[in-house]
């Protein structure tokens, strides 16, 4: 199994009210860095068998365009294992559900995120990895622990994108 950890992307400041917070959604900047993502997923060729997300509106709406920038046509699972207050018992007890799939993208929110990540590739312990808005890390946990194979940030995405499409211009001469 694959797992894919996705942070959600840029959503603008914090509330101060935790009702507020939950309802806010993303920037114009955050829907940007998920189509970063999505293309980037894309172009690997990776399809996902289930997405699930926090039910926080930023997660859920980081799912959606992420999924459909891949091609993802089914619903997305929403569960409170993802959530900001959400603990590591739970975590743990949401991907031993997901066993039977092959690649599963799971949404969610710092402060737990990076630690949930850890937990699938250091065993035992506890590691923390650093996730910016926007990043994704794909884990292969085919066995435990988990292999961190990859992990992207959306501005290193920016970059490449930019460079690419520089290059990519048709070269043209004259004699």
């Amino acid at each position: 199994m694959n797992i894919y950890i996705l942070r959600h992307a840029n959503a603008g400041t914090r509330r101060n009210n935790p009702l507020l917070d939950v309802k806010r959604p993303l920037d114009k900047e955050g829907k940007q860095q998920c189509m970063l993502v999505g293309s980037y997923l894309s172009a690997l060729s990776v399809q996902f068998d289930v997405i699930v997300s926090s039910p926080l509106k930023r997660a859920l709406q980081t799912a959606s365009l992420v999924g459909t920038e891949v091609g993802y046509d089914a619903k997305i699972q929403v569960t409170e294992a993802l959530s900001p207050e959400a603990s590591l018992a739970s975590f743990q007890q949401l991907v031993a559900g997901l066993t039977r799939y092959e690649n599963v993208l799971l949404v969610g929110h710092n402060p737990n995120l990076p630690q949930f990540l850890g937990s699938l590739i250091v065993s035992p312990g506890r590691a923390n990895v650093r996730l910016r808005k926007g990043a994704i890390a794909r884990v292969d946990c085919t066995r435990r622990p988990g292999v961190l194979s990859w992990l992207v940030d959306p501005r290193i995405l920016k970059g490449v994108y930019a460079k690419v499409t520089k290059r990519s211009l048709r070269k043209t001469s004259r004699k």
